[in-house]
């Protein structure tokens, strides 16, 4: 490996939340590419083969973000995962799911919230991966008892419960704007109350869309505290009941790339590149309805104006389907590589992501 690859990753586990970095600091980084698992879902594979996919891809780090990805979750069987990563030259990231024990997505399938997070930081710091990506749900919380605020406190409770676990271990949580549960303003106050001290986020472009956000301006307002990335292109247009959105692999929808990573490079310059397409559908954010303003009881979030504005340049797009007569796992599995694989060469053909490699 370079020298700029092996100081990555042998540092990451000493990130931390990053404010803007002078140009004479960012100059001999490159920003690091990799991808999350759930890219590829479909594969059903475990740990291992998600390994050997990264470095048939040749990229510098692996987001597993659902513990199933592992046959058991001892530190004798991580270290063996960890080990077989760093043969190839990838460091790993790791994820898992919903910590807010008032979420409707919560399961309870490793135990109570704070027992689900300290498996998670225990296992995080037996792989190597300096942060814990969690979630606290989905747009159907803003429309429970309480409403986001509520979940958000729940969340922040479990936080500052397990702070000492997390400092001690040398692992930071990074709680992901997910599935429409947060507005990025949101977020960055969830953040704050918990302690940016060993709390940050996992940025995810696609999702902010289902925030009423534009790309940029969810990075804007979230960028000082990121400490890794789930990212993906979007779509979107002007339809009948409000804007809808269709992610797409990178460099295939509508956001503006150069420019967002010129930004993010000033931003949080230390934290990877992991593309996450959840290609395929389309989602009508039905702006238009009454209905839809229920999970917003405080108005239009800010920035709502530029995304219009935003879809207004859009045209429609059909959604994905597999050919007919083919067998529909095949074709997702294939629909799968191909996203992703597509979108690993736009960003470092086009965007010259990724470290320098011999």
């Amino acid at each position: 490996m370079s020298c700029n690859r092996r100081k990555f990753l042998g540092t990451l586990g000493g990130i931390a939340v990053a404010g803007p970095a002078r140009a004479a600091d960012r100059d001999p980084l490159r920003l690091a590419l990799g991808y999350d698992n759930f890219a590829v879902r479909a594969m059903g594979w475990k740990a291992p083969a998600l390994i050997d996919y990264a470095a048939k891809l040749k990229v510098d780090t692996l987001f597993i973000t659902d513990f199933g990805a592992f046959e058991k979750m001892d530190e004798a069987s991580l270290a063996e995962v960890k080990k077989k990563a760093a043969d190839a030259g990838v460091k790993l990231y790791l994820g898992t799911w919903s910590i807010c024990p008032s979420s409707v997505t919560f399961k309870d399938d490793w135990g109570t919230a704070d027992e689900h997070l300290q498996l998670g930081i225990r296992a995080a710091k037996a792989l190597g991966s300096p942060v814990l990506r969690v979630i606290l749900g989905s747009n159907k919380d803003r429309l429970t008892p309480g409403g986001i605020e509520a979940r958000i406190a729940d969340t922040v409770a479990v936080l500052k419960r397990n702070r000492n676990r997390c400092v001690d271990a040398g692992v930071k949580v990074a709680v992901e704007n997910h599935a429409g549960d947060m507005h990025s303003l949101e977020l960055a106050g969830l953040v704050e109350d918990a302690g940016p001290d060993f709390v940050g986020v996992n940025l995810d472009s696609g999702n902010a869309v289902w925030t009423l956000e534009r790309p940029i301006d969810n990075l804007e307002n979230l960028g000082r505290y990121v400490l890794t990335t789930s990212l993906r292109d979007t779509a979107v247009w002007e339809s009948e009941d409000g804007v809808t959105a269709q992610w797409t692999a990178m460099g295939e929808g509508h956001v503006d790339w150069k420019a967002y990573f010129a930004r993010f490079a000033e931003l949080c310059p230390h934290a990877p590149v992991q593309i996450e397409t959840i290609s395929g559908f389309n989602k009508e954010l039905q702006t238009g309805t009454d209905e839809f303003w229920k999970a917003w009881p405080d108005g239009k979030p800010k920035g709502y104006d530029k995304f219009l504005g935003w879809a207004k340049a859009g045209k429609p797009r059909e959604a994905w389907k597999p050919a007919e007569g083919a067998d529909r796992k095949i074709a997702q599995q294939e629909y799968q590589r191909g996203e992703i694989e597509r979108s690993i060469a736009f960003c470092r053909d086009t965007l010259h992501l990724g470290l320098p490699r011999p």
